[in-house]
């Protein structure tokens, strides 16, 4: 059934027992993200994420894993992404078979109305279907104030509209900078903080950041010569290793929902053109290629492994320099592979 829009943040913050599958979709891949995260937590569970491929091959498998008992006792979600209609046999199996354990999410990019994924969503009771759409600039305003106050932080009018910005409309990356500027200032619900722009001006990803860009780009492109170059040129001692893991979480945050086109069948080519001028020129033959060197999912590992990254710099005392280089020499080597 479709979720009504009223609703929506009472059956995310407190899901109900009997739904089974919930499908997020729509042109704003970042916001449907961004509510099944919502969703995770009001589950209390831990995700556990199974290959779209993997529930193509095996019609089973996602009623399997959905019926199976968490071996470590604790409450686990299912997360497909992408999604399409090559998993709608197995949700199909999911939704007319016996009460299972965990539930299942899956986020998926615009669909057809005659998808058959959306339409087995929209009329089984035991599924929620959302779609989302890119918000206009003042609503996308309102959500980072929200966002910013779930983290511990009031943010002024004029601050939320420069994050918004620099987000370019993608929520994953606004939250993502929130949480950023809530640990740097040590703020939480219980001790909230006034983010101020000398902050925003230090970590803020609208920043002067070409060339911190330029770091991540060569690793994501496997190019190892001109990277450990560039790190050998980094000053002893210096503070870059957080713009730098911040700028390469920007280019993944692009990265992945236009490489989970790409394996739904579309031309990269075709992929790119649509971007339009959102995608600078100079950009355009390095994503071409970053696209077809990574899938899916080793964009979500590596986002995964920088994201852990930064919070471990920012949290405890570590040989930063260290730490970067060796991260982006591991993804340069897996570029290459």
């Amino acid at each position: 059934m479709k979720a009504i829009k009223a609703n929506l943040a009472k059956a995310l913050d407190r899901p109900d027992p009997a739904i089974r599958f919930y499908l997020f979709y729509g042109p704003d891949e970042s916001s449907s993200r961004a509510l099944a995260g919502q969703l995770l937590k009001g589950l209390s569970a831990e995700k556990f994420l199974l290959l779209t491929q993997s529930v193509k091959s095996d019609p089973a498998v996602l009623a399997d894993e959905a019926g199976a008992i968490s071996l470590f006792g604790g409450k686990r979600a299912i997360w497909i992404e992408p999604a399409g209609d090559e998993i709608a046999d197995s949700v199909a199996t999911l939704l007319d078979g016996p009460a299972n354990e965990s539930p299942v999410i899956a986020v998926a990019g615009a669909l057809r109305k005659t998808s058959a994924l959306l339409k087995l969503a929209e009329a089984h009771p035991a599924a929620l279907s959302h779609i989302s759409y890119a918000p206009e600039a003042r609503d996308f305003e309102r959500i980072i104030a929200n966002i910013a106050n779930q983290q511990g932080l009031r943010v002024s009018p004029d601050l939320s509209r420069r994050i918004a910005s620099a987000a370019a409309g993608n929520q994953a990356i606004a939250a993502q900078e929130l949480a950023k500027f809530a640990i740097y200032l040590g703020a939480d619900t219980a001790h909230p903080r006034e983010l101020d722009a000398e902050t925003v001006d230090l970590l803020g990803a609208d920043s002067a950041e070409a060339d911190l860009m330029r770091l991540g780009d060569l690793a994501l492109a496997g190019r190892m010569g001109a990277l450990l170059e560039e790190l050998g040129r980094l000053p002893h001692g210096g503070t870059e290793a957080v713009p730098v893991l911040r700028a390469l979480q920007r280019r993944l945050l692009m990265l992945a929902p236009l490489r989970a086109r790409v394996e739904r069948g579309e031309q990269v080519d075709a992929v790119l053109t649509s971007l339009g001028k959102a995608l600078f020129w100079k950009d355009k033959e390095l994503v071409q290629r970053l696209l077809s060197v990574w899938p899916a999912e080793r964009l979500a590992e590596a986002a995964s492994r920088v994201s852990a990254l930064e919070r471990q710099i920012m949290l405890r005392p570590l040989d930063d320099q260290a730490a970067l280089g060796e991260t982006l020499v591991t993804l340069a080597r897996a570029a290459g592979r």
